[in-house]
């Protein structure tokens, strides 16, 4: 509550000292380039030597029916996504380059999202933040200085709804496959008196999941209130939701795979009488809410700043059922009952996260004819409690309710300078710098999730260099270079599972050509991204579901991406993209029947040699379109030494989307019809999992010992589809 109230005062006083200005009429291409100050700091623009994609609410909006964004981005060159549940709704993944999520930065106006922590972003926070996207960009590769942890495959850069002018209202609802549901309520007040807008937007949606009791609930809201005038914006923002997912992080072996894979084995027990069951409430129920002040300042045409203020408060928890857990594992003391020593029993427990995070963002920009220069500093503090508690127990022992059976504690500070600038030569070559100082601190205290003491105290200084240069040939075509470096920290995972985990540096080379005429355009993209220490997927995941990285050594990416739009005529166009690359971990070494075995060079784990895709788009008519999506993934191993039964086969699915809008004379201003066909042909196709090697005793061994493995598969849903209808009035 004591939050909502600072949101509010921030509010008013941010109103109440501006609106003392002189009245001036308002001039809408102003106010839209204020806006997009949010994000100039760590966008690119359309000339740079960054490769990037540009996605805008129009675009989000023709599938936005309840799947989250990074299925929503599954389209765009390089990207590989996935989803828990399988369709799209809860925990949802994003891979760029065969990188994961925990090595893509992502940024909300600015602010960094990743969890400073685990580095991981968890967009099942976020419920429905598509509907409050004005626009966003994906660089891949190290792309340009930005806030928060450092891109070490991609960055997203997300700027939420610009202020309207006219006032405006929305309401959008969705059903399908699953029990699916979506409804989102959307308002603006529209600029009152020419200087101040309140708008925000509610939603909830829920599904079933296409894996067993996979249900989502996901509620989230979006508040602002902006003010405007020629030369100011002032936005405060909050935004968050609270997630319920039943757990599907488990994934399922390759025969259950084939005979049933639907299946989910999370909170499975036995009853008294040896009946199978499953706990009903095997859930992870989490809360994060976000409170953001931007103030931006355009003084002349020459100079302008940025200042954004943000805290975020996150707290939530897992649940599960546990059989047969000994007492020790709990800090609880073995108990008589008769003439029996009772050590061990089932028991209900929560691990919870409690977190508070504070970021201030502050940056100016210069620019003239020949010269466009940012500079800026971004301070952030986290600070993370970790606990556990039983909530039942068969044989509670000597413990007390609200006991914590283990309790811990992160802290983390993140500092970054940075200054760059595009200074063009002439009218045919422009060069561009990017400098950034990173000073990153973490510290934590007290005991794991297992009860083992956790104790880092680490701190990195990283320089972070970039350069580029752009050439450009004629009106309609462009080419351009550019190296990166980057050092990144590892998570706190990394550190629980190797105390002596290294930090991981890259240096990333792009080279490209950009064709762009009025019905055909082309990018073409080669990289090589030379890794040392990458800190890789090793294909197992921990107790949380959280997949487990190690140092790699030296490794390498070695690609070439290329993406067009085509217009073949006034009404149909197609859109294809594809990436060819090759990703070599250059010495690898197992353990195997109590062996050490030199593997060579072998592949990166989660990183195909091939992915496309391609949209063709059917426009008979203003409001009317008709879109086939198809994406093509190539096998992938989900470990690192290559073993057969680590691969993912390869697939290629097929989506199907639709939408007309209305625009009736009276009520409405418009009414738009949406469907979306999953999967259109019913493929059976895994986009994710986890593999892991394990020894055991063997007298026949010569060793002694031999080495088994294990493979888990997260299944995504076969043909489904989502409907919906969008009121706008």
């Amino acid at each position: 509550m004591k939050n909502t109230f600072l949101f509010v005062a921030l509010l008013v006083l941010s109103v109440s000292a501006l609106a003392q200005n002189n009245e001036k009429q308002q001039d809408s291409t102003k106010t839209e380039a204020l806006d997009e100050v949010l994000v100039k700091a760590v966008r690119v623009n359309a000339t740079s030597p960054i490769t990037h994609s540009n996605v805008s609410k129009k675009e989000l909006a023709k599938r936005n029916l309840g799947q989250d964004i990074p299925v929503l981005l599954n389209y765009l060159p390089s990207v590989v996504t996935t989803t828990d549940a399988g369709a799209g709704v809860g925990y949802t993944g994003i891979r760029v380059r065969g990188i994961n999520a925990q090595s893509t930065n992502v940024t909300i106006n600015g602010i960094p999202y990743n969890d400073a922590e685990s580095l991981g972003t968890f967009w099942v926070n976020l419920g429905d933040f598509a509907s409050s996207v004005e626009s966003l960009q994906l660089q891949r590769g190290v792309g340009t200085s930005t806030n928060g942890s450092g891109a070490f495959g991609a960055s997203i850069n997300v700027l939420t709804d610009a202020v309207s002018s006219e006032s405006n209202g929305e309401i959008s609802n969705a059903f399908g496959s699953y029990n699916t549901r979506k409804h989102t309520v959307k308002f603006s007040t529209g600029l009152i008196n020419d200087h101040i807008e309140i708008a925000g937007r509610l939603s909830n949606i829920t599904s079933d999941g296409y894996i067993d009791r996979a249900e989502t609930d996901l509620k989230s809201y979006f508040l602002q209130g902006s003010y405007v005038d020629d030369n100011t914006l002032i936005k405060a923002i909050t935004f968050g939701g609270k997630e319920v997912t039943y757990q599907a992080w488990n994934g399922i072996d390759a025969e259950t795979l084939e005979d049933n894979r639907t299946f989910n084995p999370s909170g499975a027990y036995t009853d008294a009488d040896g009946n199978p069951q499953f706990y009903d409430n095997e859930v992870d129920n989490y809360n994060q809410d976000h409170y953001q002040l931007h103030w931006n300042q355009r003084y002349n045409n020459r100079w302008s700043t940025n200042l954004g203020l943000n805290y975020t408060y996150g707290r939530g928890y897992f649940e599960q059922y546990k059989e047969d857990e000994d007492f020790a594992d709990y800090d609880l003391t073995p108990i008589e009952i008769g003439d029996e020593t009772v050590s061990t029993t089932d028991l209900i427990r929560r691990r919870w996260l409690d977190n508070d995070f504070y970021v201030i963002n502050a940056s100016a920009n210069y620019k003239n004819n020949e010269v466009n220069l940012f500079f800026g500093t971004s301070y952030s503090i986290y600070d993370g409690d970790h606990f556990g508690e039983i909530i039942w127990a068969e044989f509670a022992s000597d413990s007390e309710i609200r006991d914590r059976y283990y309790e811990g504690n992160g802290k983390k500070s993140d500092w970054s300078l940075f200054t760059k600038a595009t200074y063009r030569i002439n009218d045919k070559v422009s060069l561009y710098g990017d400098l950034q100082l990173r000073l990153v601190g973490y510290e934590t205290s007290g005991l794991t999730s297992d009860r083992l003491p956790f104790n880092v105290d680490e701190n990195y200084s990283f320089f972070n260099p970039k350069a580029g240069i752009t050439y450009k040939v004629n009106s309609n075509n462009s080419l351009y270079f550019s190296y990166a470096r980057a050092n990144r920290e590892p998570n706190r995972s990394d550190f629980e599972n190797n105390a002596t985990v290294k930090p991981e540096q890259l240096n990333d080379f792009e080279l490209g050509w950009r064709h762009n005429t009025q019905k055909f355009r082309l990018n073409v993209n080669g990289y090589y991204m030379l890794y040392n220490e990458q800190l890789v997927l090793t294909g197992q995941i921990d107790t949380t579901g959280d997949p487990v990285r190690a140092n790699s050594g030296d490794s390498y990416r070695l690609g070439l991406e290329v993406d067009a739009a085509v217009a073949l005529t006034d009404k149909f166009s197609v859109q294809p993209n594809f990436t060819i690359s090759s990703n070599k971990n250059k010495e690898t070494f197992e353990s195997v029947n109590g062996e050490l075995l030199d593997l060579g060079k072998t592949d990166i784990s989660f990183s195909p040699e091939f992915i496309a895709a391609n949209a063709l788009v059917f426009q008979p008519r203003e409001g009317f379109q008709m879109s086939l999506l198809s994406k093509y993934v190539g096998e992938q191993f989900m470990g690192n030494t290559e073993n057969p039964d680590s691969k993912l086969e390869s697939y290629f699915i097929n989506d199907f989307n639709i939408t007309y809008e209305w625009q009736p004379k009276s009520i409405f201003k418009s009414v738009i019809f949406s469907g979306l066909v999953n999967n259109i042909f019913n493929e059976k196709y895994v986009s994710n999992g986890y593999f892991g090697s394990f020894d055991f005793e063997d007298s026949d061994s010569p060793t002694g010992i031999s080495t088994g493995y294990f493979a888990g598969f997260y299944p995504q849903a076969t043909t489904n589809f989502l409907v919906g209808v969008t009121l706008k009035f």
